[in-house]
Parts: C-alpha cells; structure tokens; sequence
C-alpha cells in the first residue's frame, strides 16, 4: 500500500487546506550568512516552560558559547553568548508577540572577534550513555526548532523513560512561504541523519522515519542519498497541516494519538530536522545553539531567501541584510514571524530573533486578505478542513457565550490552532482567535484557582500555626506554673523539715 493510499484510509479527502505554497523562488537560492551584528538582545524566555536565569554581570566580558543565563527548572533551557563581546545591560525589550508587551532580556555588545570558548565534543556518541546525551543536548540549550520551542533534552529523556519505539523526523515543513527545513535538508542531509542516529540511540527508540512533504522532490532526493538503509525516508502528501505531530504520526505510522494524549502514549517521539542538525552540534562537537536559518518572504520583500542569524539579532536587521522592502515598505499590510498559518503577527521590526523563529514574513495586503467578518452560515466547511475531527462552529458559538466548559466538550483542548478552520471560513470568522482566547481563559481562571488554593492552604496553616502557638504558650505557661508549685512546695517543705530540726535539737 502506497503512502497517499495509507493517507486517504486515515483521513478524508477533505482534511486539511491546501493553500498555495509561495516557497519559490526562497527555497531554490542559496543560504546566506548574515555577519554578528553590533548588538544583540536575548530574551530569557525563547522556549516552553520558566525562564532562564541570568548568570552574567552588566559589564562582564563574554566568549561565544558562553552561558549567559541557565536553566530553571526540569523544563527550561539556557541562553548562550551567540558571539564574544560585553554583556551591556539586562533590561526589558519588545517580546516577539503580538501584544508588543516587553519581556526580559540579556543585552550583548558585539567585540568584533567572534571568539569561541572551550567546547567539549564528542568523537562517537553512540558509546555515550543516553542519560550523558541529554545532558550534553540540555547544557546546549537545544529545542525544538520547528516552533514549539519545547526543550529537547525533556523529550529525550521522556521517550527513553516511556520505552518508545519510534522516533519520527518532521521534514515537513506545511507553513506556506516557509523553506528554512527544505534548504537544511538539501545542504546538510548528512549531518541531519548523522544528528536522527544520536537522538534514536538516546530515545532507545527502534526505528526512526522522516516524514518529507512530497513538494521537496530535493530535499527527499538529498536525504535519501545520506541515510542509508537505517533511517527511513517517506515522503508525505502535501497538505496542511502535515507537519503537525499528530497528523504526521497517523500518517507515518497508522497509529492515531487518543484525545488528551501524548505521542509517547503510543510509542512514538517527534523531533524536527533542524533540532537534528541542532543535537549533531551539541553532542558531537559541544556547540550550543546560538544560531538558527530562517525563510525571509512575502511579496514586500525585495530579495527573499534562506539567512543564517544569530539569536538575538534584530528582525529589522534581518531584513535589511536580505535586501530590505520594496519601496520602503509602503504596501506592507502585516509583519509576520513564523508562517502565515500559525506565525505571530508583530508590530513592528524591532523584536529579535530567537530559538523559535522559522521565518519573517512582509505581506502585502493581497497576501493577507483581512476581510469584515459575517454571520456564521453553518455550513460545514471548517468541520470537514479541522485536522483533529473537532467542530469549530459549535465550539466558538460556547466561546462567544463564555460558555468555555461546553466548549471543551467539544474538543477544545484538543485544537491545535492550525488555522484550517478560518482559512476556509466563507463568513472570515476569525475562529482561531476564538480558541486562543479561550484557552488564555481557561488558564487564567486554572491559574486563579491555584491561587486561591494556595491561599486558602496559606490560612489555614496560619491558623493552625497560631493554635499552635497557643497551644504551645498554654503548655509553656502551665509547665511553669506547675513548676513554681513544686518549688514552691519543695522550699514549703524544706522549711518544715528545718523547723522541726530546730525543734528536735531543742528538746535534746
């Protein structure tokens, strides 16, 4: 049975969207290599779970590779010096999010010299034990470079402890406009396969398969030519979102993941191919990740490509490094980073890159086609395009109710935000801005909870502690009452037993 065949018996014909993909003419030009810019400003937070701490002074001087803030937590990672310089300030900047709120960050003056501090690789990390790879994969800061940004060194371990037995590579790339993965897999298969080897070895899983969108007949050509008879390479139909884990596993394995469950429940583990190439670096050769490719596009963008950037450098000086805006920019209707689908819209430029970002986007108003939203017509179309089986008109009909407990009923949790739904909306009803708003609630109301169930839990220890204590000064007080009785009695009785001596002497 074919791969398209194995598709269509999982999934309906109607799954999914197929929107046009805008990966040429990025995809087909070379990588280029964007030189360390003057400054560089590094968020704590560039990954799922707490922030990293800082472990740098303001004024300290710094090598490339050098930590710079470590990990908090079990689920965290460290932020790494992406060049030598001087730590210049720790202060808020523009978070790369919508809301354009601020965020911490460690400020990093370029000394021009690009200097490595000591790295300690590792010439065969097949001799390596699987829990020292996830250490070596967690002091490197590695994680998941496909935009989930979830620290890779916990997915390791997690699958070694779960005793999966596949490990998938996601190749691919659904995004529309985006071709970072596609141009990795052309240049460095080898080292991609080379870095699938050493995450098999320390998941313990048993077979690994990349799963490549056949719109990359190059990218699966490259592959093919570098895994050898190991690591399987299948492409995929391409449809969105095929690069979601779930759908990619179904596809890939025929095993569909349960609602409310995790790939490691059946036996699987996904990674992306740039998180590959990522732990190769960090095992092999101790490289941290400081850098990453990502897809300049858009109709505003006067030279789109691939550009190899330094975290922490600044989206405005990507783009001007990639040949900048048509006409200054004047037709450009929205600033996207990551993709079209389930990138972040920002407001302006001046936000950094970080671990996450696959892509900076300049669209064109024909590109964005913002729409007056109408009336739900209830006519099925996002129902059949959903991904996940779930029903999206009823759900943000619960939403626009504050009915959220309804809304779970019907899949909330489950919605992975891919976009399908609105994109084939006919009324332009902005659904998934429904089920992100949803889910904030949701947590907001689970983090109130929390809240006043620690303070709940902080009174009643007050109280008890103050029972207690007077308790305790009760006792305290009756212990020496009790004991200025007996002394007391004790000196009562010493004093009538030197009367009656005095007495006993006298009649003698």
């Amino acid at each position: 049975m074919g791969f398209r065949d194995l598709f269509s018996r999982f999934a309906g014909d109607d799954w999914g969207v197929h929107p046009d993909d805008h990966k040429r003419p990025a995809a087909d030009r070379a990588v280029r290599v964007m030189p360390v810019p003057e400054r560089l400003y590094l968020p704590l937070q560039q990954h799922l779970g707490a922030p990293a701490r800082p472990v740098v002074l303001v004024g300290q001087r710094v090598r490339k590779g050098e930590v710079l803030a470590e990990a908090q937590g079990m689920v965290s990672a460290p932020i790494h010096a992406p060049t030598s310089g001087t730590v210049v300030a720790v202060s808020e900047i523009t978070a790369p999010h919508p809301s354009g709120l601020t965020l911490p960050a460690i400020i990093l003056e370029a000394d021009g010299d690009d200097a490595w501090c000591e790295l300690a690789g590792c010439a065969d990390p097949f001799a390596l034990d699987p829990a020292e790879i996830g250490r070596r994969v967690a002091a490197a800061g590695v994680v998941g470079l496909g935009g989930a940004a979830f620290p890779s060194a916990v997915k390791l371990g997690g699958a070694a402890r779960a005793g999966v037995t596949t490990l998938v590579i996601n190749g691919g790339e659904c995004e529309p406009y985006l071709s970072c993965d596609d141009r990795l897999m052309r240049d460095r298969a080898a080292d991609i396969v080379d870095g699938i080897r050493i995450m098999r070895h320390a998941s313990g899983a048993r077979v690994a398969r990349v799963g490549i969108e056949d719109n990359k007949p190059e990218a699966i050509a490259a592959m093919r030519a570098a895994a050898g008879d190991d690591v399987e390479i299948r492409p995929v139909p391409a449809r969105y979102p095929m690069g979601s884990e779930k759908q990619l596993i179904q596809v890939l394995t025929g095993i569909e993941v349960p609602a409310d469950g995790r790939p490691a429940d059946v036996g699987v583990v996904v990674h992306n191919v740039g998180t590959a190439l990522a732990v190769r670096a960090a095992v092999r050769e101790g490289r941290p990740l400081i850098s990453r490719l990502l897809t300049v596009n858009g109709q505003c963008a006067a030279d789109p490509g691939n550009v190899e950037v330094r975290l922490g450098t600044l989206a405005e000086a990507v783009i001007a490094f990639a040949g900048g805006l048509k006409g200054d920019g004047l037709g450009l209707a929205r600033r996207v980073m990551g993709g079209p689908m389930m990138g972040m819209q920002i407001p302006h430029w001046r936000v950094p890159v970080v671990k996450g970002t696959s892509g900076l986007l300049a669209l064109a108003g024909a590109e964005v086609a913002d729409q007056e939203a109408s009336p739900c017509i209830r006519c099925g179309s996002c129902v059949r395009a959903c991904p996940m089986g779930l029903l999206p008109l009823e759900m943000s009909s619960r939403i626009r109710n504050a009915a959220y407990a309804e809304a779970i009923d019907f899949g909330l949790k489950d919605c992975i935000a891919c976009g399908c739904c609105a994109y084939v909306c006919p009324s332009r009803i902005p659904l998934v801005q429904y089920f992100v708003h949803a889910k904030g609630e949701l947590a907001a109301q689970d983090r109130t909870k929390l809240r006043n169930e620690a303070t709940k839990k902080l009174a009643v220890q007050r109280q008890e502690r103050l029972e207690r204590e007077a308790r305790e000064k009760a006792e305290a007080a009756a212990r020496r009452k009790a004991e200025r009785e007996a002394a007391a009695a004790a000196k009562a009785a010493a004093e009538a037993a030197a009367v009656n001596s005095e007495k006993q002497g006298e009649s003698a």
